[in-house]
């Protein structure tokens, strides 16, 4: 028997004998409460260098932007057409992408947009092209994102997001999955932000209203 036969054969009673791996369970269903999430939520996006500026109303929403981009020196801002006027702050040009050449959206610093749902377990926050959203380039182009998020839209684990996006799989919407700004590392570990999409990322986190 050659080399390569003895060890082809040593591979086979090997995987005869042994024992089928049993299935790995994974959590199907979220067991925190409503308070542990969102704390689990926001302990997640923070880790990821996100900035979660927190307020009680959806009447809030309009002020946090304006102090975000004041903050940010941020002049001008994206936003879907149905962005509610509400959220929309006084202090920056609001510009409609209806839609606007890439050429101008990317010259856009920043972008403001809904969600559809977030996951506490793995800290992201996932777009489905709904309400607010606007399309994709929207979150890709401008360089920096603010992404309002209601607590009601959080879950804890990725399955039971998933069940909340059936809707929109089913009529074709694009996902989009976003766990902190938009980054990538060499093999040396030298992470660099805005490769692929916004170098930060800044979440409004309304803790009343919408279900």
């Amino acid at each position: 028997m050659s080399a390569r036969e003895g060890i082809l054969a040593a591979i086979r009673t090997s995987g005869s004998a042994a024992a089928p791996a049993p299935l790995r369970r994974y959590q199907q269903e979220d067991l925190l409460t409503p308070a542990e999430v969102q704390a689990r939520f926001t302990a997640r996006v923070t880790d990821y260098g996100v900035v979660v500026t927190p307020v009680p109303d959806e009447a809030a929403i309009a002020g946090a932007v304006a102090a975000i981009c004041a903050a940010r020196g941020i002049a001008s801002l994206a936003v879907s057409p149905d962005c509610p006027l509400s959220w929309r702050p006084g202090n920056v040009a609001v510009i409609e992408d209806h839609p606007l050449p890439i050429e101008q959206l990317a010259a856009i610093p920043a972008a403001l947009t809904a969600a559809a749902v977030a996951i506490a377990e793995t800290g992201t926050v996932v777009l489905d092209g709904g309400p607010a959203q606007g399309r994709r380039a929207i979150t890709l182009l401008p360089d920096f994102h603010i992404c309002v998020v209601f607590a009601t839209q959080i879950v804890e684990c990725v399955p039971t997001a998933i069940r909340c996006l059936a809707p929109a799989a089913r009529l074709g919407r694009p996902f989009t999955f976003i766990s902190g700004p938009s980054a990538t590392a060499d093999i040396e570990f030298d992470r660099v932000q805005g490769v692929h999409g916004p170098r930060q990322l800044d979440l409004i986190l309304v803790r009343e209203g919408r279900n």
